[in-house]
């Protein structure tokens, strides 16, 4: 049977009044492309979730791989990223293999909470960037019907398989995208263009946008916040 690779994890409980009470809810956070796990650690200690009880967050570091982008040089990536089409308005190409592969990491760190006793409609995933590419891919296919997924600053990857490999179940998972209009690194339009696949394939996304470039501003936690409060705490609206 396939093994995912190994990921580093940091962990990071908020909202339990003792030591013994078990976090009722988790969110497994996914990095951008170079950055690793403890990237969002300052984002998550400041969002209060308390009103949801304990919240488990989880961090994984991506493997270190080659990406062809940058030269090749080796850093922490859920997936391989390649330049550009060469002709205006040609198809990307793209590394499924290292998707699929970073797909049952995901999958893996999902069933790991459940296990632990987090049921699956209340596991938000969420990521920024190559982050965000992975929280689509996973949250979209997935079996279970998870309490939502956040996806910053990113795009959908793999786009012609989606409609034919999104299950039926994750059409009830609420989406909340978000985006900068001044992001120069995945352009606007490639937001807007998961946005539409999503939609039109009836997922209910809610779509933000804020005058930020590449990263995230406080105007944005506080919406991810009131949208996870909501999410977590009644997880079957």
């Amino acid at each position: 049977m396939y093994t995912p690779p190994h990921v580093d994890l940091l962990e990071l409980v908020t909202g339990a009044t003792s030591q013994d009470q078990e976090p009722g809810a988790s969110i497994i956070v996914l990095h951008g492309l170079g950055a690793d796990g403890s990237d969002f650690l300052p984002v998550a200690q400041a969002m209060d979730l308390s009103p949801v009880g304990p919240v488990r967050y989880v961090f994984p570091s991506a493997p270190v791989r080659p990406v062809t982008i940058n030269g090749g040089y080796a850093m922490r990536a859920w997936y391989d990223i390649y330049p550009p089409a060469d002709e205006p308005g040609g198809v990307r190409q793209e590394d499924e293999l290292g998707l699929r592969e970073s797909q049952s990491i995901v999958e893996r760190l999902i069933e790991r909470e459940r296990q632990r006793g987090v049921p699956a409609e209340r596991i938000v995933l969420m990521g920024f960037s190559q982050g965000c590419a992975m929280t689509l891919l996973a949250g979209l296919r997935s079996p279970h019907r998870l309490a939502g997924l956040v996806a910053l600053s990113g795009y959908l990857p793999l786009a012609p398989t989606t409609a034919t490999e999104a299950t039926p179940v994750s059409r009830e998972i609420p989406v909340l995208m978000i985006h900068g209009l001044r992001d120069e690194v995945v352009v606007p339009a490639r937001g807007e263009a998961a946005r539409d696949v999503l939609t039109d394939l009836g997922h209910r996304v809610q779509w933000a946008t804020f005058g930020m470039g590449h990263e995230l501003c406080m105007e944005e936690v506080t919406l991810i916040r009131n949208w996870l409060l909501q999410r977590l705490q009644s997880p079957r609206t």
